[in-house]
């Protein structure tokens, strides 16, 4: 065979090579017990997703949770029907990238980002991974504007700020949702992305039409995975609506990050870990839970010089009203402040149920000036005051004229209460409630102390 017949063949063989798809590696099912399914066969790290091809019904992506030799542990997004022993397992590529844009703004989507408002397809162009970019915590710009949120009391004594990261704590049925939802609709924010995780189905609807509404939702993205779906779903429902605040916040906006709640994103991770055989450790939390809170949280605030912020509002449920709560102490930890609501408060019509006493912002003295700071400390102090001799004062026992500033805190008391409390649809500026502030402390003749407590109740 000449030299120029052999070049000709090994060109067209070499041209051949890249005609033939690569091999596609693929593994079955061989255990499914409880959430969780058993494959072998597949090389997949953790965190990697791979296709699940049932006998009946539609293929199911899943994802990897855990291995013990050559056996991977995965679970899946939704409900596997149709699977039986041998069921093909493979792992895909781009599994964890989801779709971003501002054509979101208006949308409602499910925890993988598919639309839930039958509004039709995304239509998005730009995809980025589920995963974040860590900011160096030195590039981070700090925390020095207040941020108007409508509410009288958290304006004045509780002051947010820009880039800040709070929690509102609060066991069921005290009002965590409602506040969040004022705050929805009163803040100052370019674009609002809101995470429904693990709450009741119908509140998903009533927080669009209720708390949004029609301008709100022009700005805002909802994420919504409820109860009913599964852990991974209500994980991934999480971190989706993070990394949307997150791409937003690149592209310079000021966004508002609504969780309702950090502790369904908690327990689901929970559900995940005992599912693979994690050891329990705190009141049946596994260690991965308390690892993977800061995790989340830490992607929220200001980015480094150039970007915009996120400003995060989390509710944690305390269980059976315990602040001390392993997720509840945890969370507070790892925020930059936190707002405690009052089951007492609210059963007495006390609305936002805050408790004043309990609650603390940790960026406040960065971002308020002296007198602000001064003035909140007051009220704080004049309220305590009030509190810790309400037994006394409540069966007539106390005497007036025995300490100065109780028979002033009992004076106020009306006026204190009147500024705690606020209207479902009422919503204060900062400078006005701060003028409230210095009303409720500024001593007046008994005439006038009346009228002063009208115009905290009418505003």
């Amino acid at each position: 065979m000449s030299n120029k017949r052999l070049l000709d063949r090994l060109s067209r063989l070499k041209s051949l090579q890249y005609s033939v798809p690569a091999p596609v590696a693929q593994g079955q099912i061989t255990r499914l017990i409880g959430l969780t399914l058993e494959a072998v066969g597949i090389k997949a790290s953790m965190g990697e997703y791979c296709m699940i091809y049932p006998d009946k019904g539609d293929p199911v992506e899943a994802e990897v949770v855990g291995f013990s030799g050559d056996r991977i542990y995965l679970m899946p997004i939704d409900l596997v029907e149709g699977l039986s022993p041998g069921a093909l397992v493979r792992p895909i590529a781009g599994g964890g990238d989801v779709q971003v844009g501002f054509e979101l703004l208006g949308r409602v989507v499910s925890g993988v980002g598919q639309p839930l408002d039958g509004k039709g397809e995304l239509g998005c162009e730009q995809s980025v991974s589920l995963q974040g970019r860590a900011i160096n915590p030195l590039s981070r710009q700090p925390i020095n504007q207040t941020l108007d949120v409508g509410i009288r009391a958290i304006n004045s004594l509780l002051s947010v700020g820009r880039g800040q990261r709070l929690g509102l704590f609060a066991g069921s049925g005290v009002g965590k949702s409602v506040l969040l939802g004022m705050m929805t609709r009163f803040t100052e924010a370019d674009i609002i992305v809101v995470g429904l995780i693990g709450e009741r189905g119908r509140e998903v609807r009533e927080f669009i039409d209720h708390s949004l509404g029609a301008e709100g939702m022009a700005r805002s993205v909802v994420v919504a995975s409820p109860a009913d779906e599964s852990p991974l779903m209500r994980l991934r429902a999480a971190q989706l609506a993070t990394r949307l605040a997150e791409y937003f916040r690149e592209q310079g906006k000021n966004v508002l990050l609504l969780m309702d709640s950090l502790t369904r994103y908690a327990q689901a991770q929970r559900e995940i870990a005992l599912a693979v055989g994690e050891p329990p450790a705190t009141k049946g939390y596994p260690p991965s839970v308390f690892a993977k809170l800061p995790k989340l949280v830490e992607r929220a605030g200001n980015g480094d010089h150039g970007s915009g912020s996120v400003t995060a509002f989390y509710t944690v449920l305390t269980e059976g009203d315990d602040q001390q709560d392993p997720i509840a102490d945890s969370a507070r930890a790892i925020l930059d402040g936190h707002i405690v609501l009052s089951r007492n408060l609210a059963e007495r019509g006390h609305y936002p149920a805050i408790d004043i006493e309990q609650s603390i912002s940790r960026a406040m003295p960065q971002i308020v000036g002296a007198d602000h700071l001064q003035a909140a400390m007051a009220f704080k102090k004049l309220y305590s005051k009030y509190q810790q001799n309400s037994d006394l004062i409540s069966v007539g026992a106390y005497v007036r004229g025995s300490d100065v500033e109780t028979d002033f805190a009992i004076e106020r008391m009306p006026l204190m209460n009147a500024f705690l409390q606020q209207g479902l649809d009422e919503s204060y500026q900062f400078q006005k409630s701060l003028t409230d502030l210095a009303l409720v402390l500024t001593p007046n003749p008994a005439g006038t102390q009346q009228a002063a407590q009208q115009q905290i109740q009418m505003g």
